[in-house]
């Protein structure tokens, strides 16, 4: 099993004149789902509001069986993404955040400890960084990271701290903790303005991660690995309908390969070989572009995923 902990919010998205969709959202929620879909048991660890809304986040988990033992219920009400869509139809962002469930996390909702079935934990995005909770969440992932993978996407929301170099420094705390990083050029570019996005992600995977894998878009993805071996793979190309949810997949697509090849284990990661890699990134990258031809975050299920040798 894999847990994935963060936030759970609702995405609201244009839908036509004055019209808008509340479609269920956040990355860490995405990536449960996808994960669920793609066949990998997996628990989410949110706070999950008794409201609307949070009555359909918690609706969707387990509607895609998604175990909810650590997703308490809470009194604050749900987190609100305002998607707006560029001319590539790429998700951009506005957030209503203030007081809401996600970050209230307090010490007794926090496990104590979890079984031997759990083989990694996934965190990151605004759960991670958001107080007070993020404090909480982060000391967990320091206490677990000796038992099991402990795999982070930063996925810098600038809301959530607008001064660049303390983001940064928040997030290159994280690669001291992570033995797998995700991350996006987007996401590097703006914390590494005067940086190429994959200097940075080689300089990180000396840092601390196992494996640092770098997401480019329609590029690919490029992966850094112990010995400073790095793995890339092209991008898919699909008739892209929004680009919502199509990072949190390629984490999930990441991480089931490499459960799937026996390799989400501490020790398996250090001896990954370039063929086990290449395969995780070509599945990744396929079920991401998959992603990105249906509206919302709107994962494949296993059986859409095929690869061509």
């Amino acid at each position: 099993m894999i847990v994935v902990c963060g936030e759970a919010l609702i995405d609201l998205v244009p839908a036509g004149g004055d019209l808008w969709r509340a479609l269920s959202g956040g990355g860490p929620a995405n990536t449960a789902v996808a994960l669920a879909r793609l066949g990998t048991p997996v628990a989410m660890l949110a706070r999950l509001s008794d409201d609307a809304f949070g009555v359909q986040l918690r609706k969707r988990f387990v509607d895609n069986n998604v175990d909810l033992r650590w997703a308490p219920d809470a009194a604050e009400s749900t987190t609100l993404a305002i998607v707006g869509l560029d001319e590539q139809s790429s998700a951009r962002y506005t957030f209503h955040l203030g007081g809401t469930a996600d970050w209230q996390w307090q010490d007794s909702e926090i496990p104590s400890s979890f079984g031997s079935d759990v083989v990694a934990i996934q965190a990151g995005s605004m759960g991670l960084i958001g107080q007070p909770g993020g404090a909480l969440l982060e000391a967990m992932l320091v206490r677990e990271r000796s038992r099991r993978v402990i795999s982070i996407d930063p996925n810098v929301r600038p809301v959530m701290c607008s001064s660049v170099d303390e983001y940064r420094a928040i997030v290159e705390r994280w690669l001291e903790i992570g033995h797998i990083i995700k991350v996006s050029t987007d996401d590097l570019s703006w914390l590494y303005p005067d940086r190429e996005p994959v200097e940075v992600a080689r300089d990180w995977q000396g840092r601390g991660p196992l494996l640092v894998v770098l997401t480019q878009g329609r590029n690919g993805a490029r992966a850094f690995g112990v010995d400073g071996r790095s793995i890339a793979v092209p991008g898919v190309q699909v008739d892209v309908v929004d680009t919502i949810g199509a990072g949190d997949t390629f984490t999930a697509g990441l991480l089931h390969s490499l459960e799937q090849q026996n390799c989400l284990d501490v020790e398996a990661l250090r001896r990954l070989s370039d063929t086990q890699l290449e395969k995780a990134l070509r599945y990744a990258a396929h079920t991401s572009a998959l992603a990105c031809t249906r509206a919302g975050s709107d994962p494949p299920y296993a059986r859409d995923v095929v690869l061509h040798d």
